[in-house]
């Protein structure tokens, strides 16, 4: 029987594997450093590999504990991670189960409704025996998991709305007739995006953290050992997957290392005033951009086991943070990236 569920499920590219696209997939592990960072979104070509690399990102994961049969993936002792019932049997000292499950990996269709994203509230039930139940969303199977919606900027802006009010807040609430239920909704937004299908509105780029822009690679050499890696997984999934494993577990544990030493890591006064200066010049709204890059910096020196922020670790970070927060000149033949790049060396240099 275990044998056939091993079958049935669908083996995943190893995200150590996946050759090129470094700023999208520095964007995704420094997100699951930190998820306060606040999500990515990644506009590119077709074909690019965006959904590969979001997929593999989400399987080379370590397994979570959860209380088990808990529709919210709620954690077993930390009571920021539990929903409202859990957290009453945990006070009140009741044996909580627990299981390990992969991290969530949940998919938005672009024909979602929100009852289907927030989940819905029996109102029939409530009214007649006076009991609240609730059907959870896809915001509820997605806490500590990540979140993915291809072609997010086809998706409904009031749906978008919704995503990046629970993105933020880190709990979905639901309210009908009256009736109200809340949950934990943490988890890592991820969306993608073919720039040519339609750009998102500015004040919902802004709430994503990052931006990461991805091209189809131009080297012939490049993309032939690309199409050779998908035919030999195509042909042997497992095979290839087992050739990476020691190069997945040594990534695994290093972001593992990253999440413990996170809540350690210093950034000196003047890097902070340095990193505001810049969004300052760059004419960045608000304080989004200084608080990403401040956290998405502090990720990156993580990631490379370092217990402060140095001037490499921002700049590596910066023009994902910013890039997407600038505001669109029609005249200007300058690309804000490079916008970015230049005002961080004028004020670093």
């Amino acid at each position: 029987m275990l044998d056939t569920v091993e079958n049935l499920v669908r083996p995943v590219f190893p995200f150590t594997a996946i050759v090129g696209q470094e700023e999208m997939k520095l964007a995704l592990i420094l997100n699951v450093i930190d998820p306060s960072i606040g999500g990515v979104m990644i506009m590119g070509d077709r074909g690019t590999g965006k959904s590969t690399t979001i997929r593999a990102i989400a399987d080379l994961l370590p397994e979570i504990p959860v209380v088990a049969e808990d529709p919210f993936n709620s954690h077993p002792s930390n009571i920021e991670l539990m929903s409202e019932e859990i957290k009453q049997s945990f006070q009140r000292k009741l044996d909580l189960p627990t299981a390990y499950v992969k991290v969530p990996m949940v998919d938005l269709p672009l024909g979602a409704t929100e009852d289907r994203l927030c989940g819905t509230i029996d109102i029939e039930k409530a009214l007649k025996d006076g009991v609240k139940t609730f059907e959870p969303g896809l915001l509820a199977k997605a806490n500590r998991g990540i979140l993915y919606v291809d072609e997010v900027n086809l998706l409904d802006d009031h749906l978008v709305d919704l995503l990046l009010d629970a993105a933020a807040s880190g709990w979905n609430t639901v309210e009908r007739e009256g009736i109200s239920i809340r949950h934990p909704a943490r988890f890592v937004l991820v969306g993608s995006g073919n720039p040519e299908e339609g750009e998102l509105r500015p004040q919902l780029l802004d709430r994503f953290g990052m931006h990461a822009e991805i091209r189809t690679v131009k080297d012939p050499t490049l993309r032939v050992q690309i199409v050779e890696q998908r035919s030999q997984f195509d042909q042997n999934p497992q095979a290839y997957i087992n050739e990476s494993l020691s190069e997945q577990d040594e990534l695994k544990q290093r972001i593992l290392q990253a999440q413990q030493i996170l809540p350690n890591i210093q950034i000196d006064y003047d890097l902070k005033i340095k990193i505001s200066e810049i969004c300052a010049e760059l004419d960045v709204d608000g304080l989004r951009g200084d608080i990403v890059t401040n956290r998405a910096a502090k990720a990156y020196a993580a990631y490379h086991n370092r217990t402060s922020v140095t001037k490499p670790d921002i700049e590596k970070t910066i023009t994902l943070c910013l890039r997407h927060r600038l505001r669109k000149d029609p005249l200007e033949s300058i690309d804000s990236g490079e916008k970015v790049s230049k005002v961080f060396q004028a004020i670093f240099n």
